[in-house]
């Protein structure tokens, strides 16, 4: 987007919060873009200046477009860039309505939201929705929007990756075939991408896998209380679009992003960890009220003290919570998805872990939490045991926020996936729990996932990675995130949505191998416990009601 184009940039929703994710208005209007607009907006005719449109390629869009230049332009010129693929029949009718007005018309293939150095969402509202509820009538065409999506973010990467998908041999999950399903319809999608590529040159498969799983996978990571500071943070702090409000002697707000250093630096850390961290700050902010006016007046000088009062704030914001109410939790928690206790003595009887758990008074919710990871502990229970759970909760009436899950994939009775023995790696006592996916990126990396549980939909190189992979288990320290890397990359995708505890093992899995980049990402729900817990209510009670009958 050059400056002698225009200064008016114009955004659908969506390429507002693309563009949002990416970069800030000191960008844009290093480019010559003074004025951004809402394409869905009213707007006043600027006749004498050439309007850049970045969009997606639907039919709102499309007919916003038109209404622009129809009956009277309200620009000059339109330089016209899509998100991704526009169907020709959108094409044709923006092409006939207004072709005099459009000087450039391009797809620049980049429909997906990058979140975070390596993490990416499909955004799509309704998607979790549309996949997981029974007798869904848009799942596929969800589907196949989530593939287009994830094959602009290959093109973007320039990567041609092997697709692998998660198949399960339980009875229960025979007829969840999502995962193959949006593995096929995305190798497809990438095939004929690249069949088309420039200079009419076939792309081949380059040395990078992308794995495609759902929920079912690990449903214990999204309902665990997770005390690494950015995990803990989105769980017990009403942080609404990243905006983390706080009290400085007056109510200011703060955006935990990458633009913040500091919380780029902390955001993995244990709360443990971060709270030693307090003391330092303090001491800091406190020696720096002894400089002298004009250094408190250096833009990067008063970002670094506000950056640190944020989190100040923020780090004693959740050891109150931690304190208060969580500590209590995080044994039991932990006993019932381990198995284990801190010594390393199983578990023999899960009944007396939830027990203390039920009879404190804890909130409703963290109780339906405990309750559903006594269900996972052992697989599944009888009814007539979960009745007498759903009471001793009170939540007869609400019994969706636990049976719900079996929508998810998430079997009643099912049989136990052997787990890496991680007894010996330095952990906390009330943080023994690894993400399941932690295990499958190390597999993975290391070439050792099984072919009957995790089938090609196509193969890359049969040497990806090759000999060049150092195992995340030998807890290598690794480069800095910022090094560049000559090796491959491992893409993963989970329909259902991402933990925290998750999004930060393909930063750990990375850092621990200089020969593999891991980027994780998700359609589009972010695994906020009690957020994915009132969604799973929500959309699927009355279904579940019925299914009762």
């Amino acid at each position: 987007m050059s400056n002698l184009f225009s200064q008016i940039l114009i955004l659908d929703h969506f390429t507002t919060r693309l563009l949002s994710s990416c970069c800030k208005m000191s960008d844009l209007m290093s480019e010559g873009i003074t004025i951004v607009e809402d394409l869905h907006k009213n707007r006043e005719p600027v006749p004498e200046m050439k309007a850049i449109y970045f969009m997606r390629p639907t039919a709102m869009c499309i007919d916003a477009f038109i209404n622009d230049f129809k009956p009277k332009p309200k620009y000059k010129a339109a330089y016209v860039f899509f998100t991704d693929f526009c169907p020709d029949d959108l094409f044709d009718k923006m092409k006939k309505s207004c072709a005099k007005h459009i000087k450039v018309c391009k797809e620049i293939n980049i429909s997906f939201l990058p979140l975070e150095a390596q993490v990416f969402s499909c955004d799509n509202a309704e998607a979790f929705k549309s996949i997981y509820t029974p007798n869904s009538q848009d799942r596929d065409q969800t589907l196949e929007t989530i593939a287009d999506q994830i094959v602009t973010l290959c093109a973007t990467l320039d990567e041609y990756p092997g697709v692998r998908f998660k198949k399960y041999s339980q009875p229960a999950l025979t007829h969840f075939t999502c995962a193959q399903k949006l593995a096929e319809l995305v190798d497809n999608k990438l095939a004929r991408h690249y069949e088309l590529d420039d200079n009419s040159k076939k792309k081949g498969k380059t040395q990078a896998q992308l794995l495609i799983v759902d929920r079912a996978l690990d449903p214990v990571s999204p309902i665990l209380h997770e005390l690494t500071y950015q995990a803990m943070a989105f769980d017990l702090i009403p942080i609404k679009d990243n905006a983390y409000e706080y009290d400085d002697g007056s109510k200011k707000e703060a955006l935990l992003t990458e633009e913040d250093e500091l919380w780029v630096k902390l955001r993995h850390m244990h709360i443990a960890e971060v709270a030693g961290q307090i003391p330092k700050l303090v001491k800091e902010i406190s020696a720096s009220r002894g400089l002298s006016q004009l250094m408190k007046k250096m833009p990067a000088f008063r970002k670094q003290v506000t950056q640190k009062t944020v989190h100040i704030s923020l780090a004693e914001d959740l050891m109150s919570h931690y304190q208060k109410n969580v500590e209590k939790l995080c044994k039991a928690e932990q006993d019932l998805a381990v198995g284990a206790d801190a010594e390393g003595q199983k578990v023999k009887d899960p009944m007396r872990t939830l027990l203390p758990v039920l009879l404190h008074p804890h909130d409703t919710t963290d109780k339906i939490r405990a309750v559903l990871l006594y269900i996972f502990s052992l697989n599944g229970t009888t009814a007539e045991n979960l009745n007498k759970l759903i009471q001793h909760v009170k939540i007869e009436d609400e019994r969706g926020y636990i049976l719900n899950w079996e929508h998810l994939g998430v079997p009643i009775l099912s049989t136990v996936s052997p787990r890496i023995d991680r007894s010996d790696e330095e952990t906390y006592k009330v943080s023994r729990w690894t993400p399941i996916i932690k295990d499958v990126m190390e597999d993975a990396v290391e070439n050792k996932l099984e072919v009957k549980d995790w089938p090609y939909q196509s193969e890359c190189p049969s040497a990806w990675n090759g000999s060049r992979a150092v195992s995340a288990r030998q807890k290598h320290k690794g480069s800095s995130p910022d090094d560049l890397r000559s090796g491959s990359r491992l893409i993963l995708f989970v329909l259902g949505g991402v933990t925290y505890s998750e999004m930060r093992c393909a930063y750990e899995v990375t850092h621990a191998n200089k020969s593999c980049e891991v980027i994780i990402g998700k359609s589009p729900y972010r695994c906020e416990p009690e957020k994915m817990l009132k969604m799973l209510h929500v959309f699927c009670t009355k279904l579940s009601l019925l299914h009762e009958k």
